[in-house]
């Protein structure tokens, strides 16, 4: 894929303004395919999210439990290409795409490990760009090769054959940057995520899937939902996902644990599941935290005792309205 040897991280401080218009291939990313007469019966009853109800302008956070309720797989849905396209990281898949089988031999439903190219257009001008390559207005649009999704005011997905990646990119006068941009902006959006190491460790609730609209606690059954159900009418959730910001003068190894201060000593907190490190040494990441935590917990990493961290605001409300 020699078109992608052009894309550089983006030497970004803390205090410095984003590109208008920049593209990122999102090489740890990947999706998930579904078509069939049953699709939509067949992952209704499998995901937390009301597939029935998705229109194919629109999106939505879901995810796929065990039986115990714990998550193999946090994804975005949308409709693509005359079925579903449930995107998330790459890693997730083998083990989410395994699970997602098992019972699809009853069905009319054929899954599949996307080979498409995932594509992260960020920027003021991002809606621009996505505006020039379909006439369609909604969130999400058919384009030529795929698909393009809105993931907020800032950023779209586009999923899409490479040859229309290619094209996209070399038409475009967006800055060529490494998906560490995607990364940053998914923790400053407190965006729900998971990686291979914390697969079937955390229930929907502590990586806050219903505080952006993806649980039904309407629809009909589906695996793990007792468990689901329970979190949210008995309260027996106690964790939740956390901004957290800090300063570092070191990179910040992948998984790397996070440490809370009880007293004069250091417990454990939870092991990050995505980070961003400035050029000005400014860091943020998200992880799963204790939900019942004083706002000023002092906080740090494990591995760098010097640093100092501390829990931003999210975004969105972990108040449940309902």
């Amino acid at each position: 894929m020699d078109w992608q040897k052009d894309f550089a991280p983006l030497q970004l401080a803390s205090t410095d303004s984003l590109p208008e218009l920049a593209i990122a291939p999102l090489t740890t990313w990947g999706a998930i395919t579904l078509i069939g007469d049953d699709k939509k019966s067949y992952l209704q009853g499998q995901v937390t999210c009301d597939v029935v109800t998705l229109d194919e302008q629109s999106s939505t956070f879901g995810a796929h439990c065990d039986a115990k309720g714990k998550v193999w797989s946090v994804f975005r849905l949308f409709h693509h290409n005359g079925g579903y396209a449930m995107f998330q990281p790459k890693s997730l898949i083998d083990k989410e795409l395994a699970e997602l089988k098992k019972y699809a031999i009853f069905s009319k439903v054929e899954f599949a490990h996307s080979d498409e190219i995932a594509l992260g257009v960020m920027g003021s001008n991002a809606t621009t760009l996505v505006d020039s390559l379909s006439e369609e207005s909604g969130d999400v649009r058919r384009i030529d090769g795929g698909s393009a999704v809105k993931i907020d005011e800032q950023r779209w997905l586009l999923l899409i054959t490479e040859a229309s990646a290619q094209q996209i990119v070399a038409q475009s006068n967006a800055s060529k940057v490494s998906e560490d941009l995607w990364t940053m902006h998914d923790i400053q959006s407190g965006t729900p995520l998971l990686n291979a190491e914390q697969q079937s460790e955390h229930i929907p609730q502590a990586i806050n899937v219903q505080a952006v609209g993806g649980i039904s606690f309407k629809k009909g059954c589906y695996t793990g939902q007792e468990t689901v159900a329970r979190a949210k009418y008995r309260g027996m959730n106690k964790r939740a996902l956390f901004i957290v910001q800090g300063n570092t003068d070191n990179n910040i190894d992948d998984n790397a644990e996070l440490e809370r201060a009880v007293g004069e000593n250091w417990r454990s907190a939870g092991k990050l599941l995505a980070s961003y490190r400035y050029t000005d040494n400014a860091a943020l990441a998200l992880v799963v935290l204790p939900n019942n935590l004083d706002d000023d917990v002092q906080l740090r990493l494990k591995d760098q005792p010097e640093s100092s961290w501390t829990i931003a605001q999210l975004p969105y409300s972990l108040q449940d309205d309902e």
